[in-house]
């Protein structure tokens, strides 16, 4: 059951829990003031073009999340690898000229 937000003449407020299909109270059931019902604005969030999201994530979204930041760290070490290999390969062929020049001088 919903929770619900009164506030009395004078500024200060309660809370009743009721159905939603209960009418809303009219008065305060301890004072017998006068109420009104305090009303809130939704959590949401738009992003795109007719796409909402709310603060409830699902397990579908969490899940390509996960992926993406899988993908990504996967494809920085693969890069990471292959700067490495290069490099030792450059290091090889620096070495295996300077080791035939050597042979060349001597």
């Amino acid at each position: 059951m919903p929770i619900y937000e009164y506030r009395r003449p004078n500024g200060t407020t309660f809370e009743v829990m009721q159905k939603m299909s209960d009418d809303p109270l009219t008065e305060d059931p301890e004072t017998g003031v006068p109420v009104t019902r305090v009303l809130h604005a939704p959590a949401i969030h738009f992003k795109g073009k007719g796409f909402h999201n709310t603060d409830y994530g699902t397990k579908r979204r969490n899940k390509e999340s996960e992926k993406a930041a899988g993908d990504g760290a996967a494809k920085t070490e693969a890069k990471a690898a292959e700067k490495k290999s290069e490099s030792k390969k450059a290091d090889a062929k620096s070495s295996s000229a300077s080791s035939s020049s050597a042979k060349k001088q001597g």
